[in-house]
């Protein structure tokens, strides 16, 4: 009976020691009692920023792999990962270090990438890109900081000076002390002012007072639109007959750019150059009728003939007269 007991007890702690050593096997192992090795990618980075074997890799939040190791190559460090193989990651997708809150551990956040993209083979480098952390945050804020407090101190001393000389605040003050009277009587203008245009008193308060004042306003501003109107007509006829000029259209057209109307009154222009001079130099008929005295005389003898003439028509019948002219005159 006693062996029995013992032999019970014994049989007891054993269970109990394998079922103490499967729970530690399950923890260690993730729950899988066959673990999956998985396949892996490469992801290289200027900097891993605290990220070690083992931390997480996640796609959407869910945790498809590990970090299997971290080594540098070259100018840059990489990282192993070890994915699950039931999961399949596209080639144009992007790998980045993520941390998780303020003081969690980092970890590889790797994007869905593509629907019609191909997978990534194993042994393949993923697409990665540079994120923030928060030691650069930190950086970052720090150096705003010291130009904020810069900035606070130069915008101080030019408010209150730097004791070499006074600030904006203790010139304004001076200003208006020097300026006190000044500024009174300026105030009490303004005021007088104010209360003229509001009785209507000067042009300024007829104009915003008067009515009939600010539709003769109206009116005239009506006008030297209209003027205007009629100024642009004029320029815009102008410049169509300018246009018309260009072409070559019309008497000035022609005159201008026709060469064969050019010709022409180049020619007349001469003609009559020639005329001139023969008249001043008393050829022909003309000539000489503004020039040689004697064909004047002669002809105002042939007048006083023709005179006398006609005076003794009178008594002399119509044959009788045509022999005295003929005789005066020959």
């Amino acid at each position: 009976m006693i062996n029995m007991q013992q032999t019970a007890r014994v049989g007891l702690f054993f269970l109990l020691g394998l079922a103490l050593i499967w729970v530690t096997f399950e923890t260690l192992s993730g729950g899988k009692v066959f673990k999956d090795k998985g396949y892996q990618i490469v992801a290289g980075f200027e900097s891993l920023k605290e990220l070690k074997e083992g931390d997480d890799v996640r796609m959407a939040g869910v945790k498809i792999g590990t970090v299997a190791s971290t080594r540098l190559a070259g100018r840059r460090a990489e990282a192993v990962l070890r994915i699950d193989s039931d999961v399949k990651i596209k080639e144009d997708a992007t790998a980045s270090i993520v941390m998780s809150g303020l003081i969690g551990t980092n970890y590889i956040g790797v994007d869905l990438g593509s629907a019609g993209a191909g997978d990534l083979r194993p042994g393949a480098e993923i697409h990665t890109k540079v994120t923030p952390d928060i030691n650069s945050v930190m950086t970052q804020l720090g150096s705003l900081g010291a130009k904020l407090e810069d900035t606070l101190g130069s915008l101080g001393t030019a408010m209150n000076g730097n004791g070499k000389g006074p600030g904006l605040l203790q010139k304004i003050d001076k200003l208006v002390s020097d300026n006190g009277e000044n500024v009174t009587a300026t105030m009490a203008n303004v005021r007088q002012v104010s209360e003229k245009l509001n009785k209507g008193e000067g042009t300024l308060g007829k104009l915003i007072n008067d009515p009939k004042l600010h539709d003769d306003l109206v009116a005239s501003v009506a006008e030297i639109k209209s003027t205007a109107t009629e100024a642009r007509n004029f320029v815009a006829d102008a410049q169509n007959i300018v246009d018309q000029v260009k072409a070559g259209r019309g008497t000035l057209g022609a005159l201008v750019y026709d060469d064969t109307t050019g010709n022409n009154i180049k020619v007349t222009a001469a003609n009559l150059r020639s005329v001139s001079d023969k008249l001043a130099r008393g050829e022909g008929t003309l000539g000489k009728l503004i020039n040689d005295d004697s064909t004047l005389r002669d002809a105002q003898a042939v007048m006083k003939k023709a005179n006398t003439a006609l005076d003794g028509l009178g008594d002399s019948g119509p044959i009788t007269a045509v022999g005295i002219v003929a005789k005066s005159l020959f």
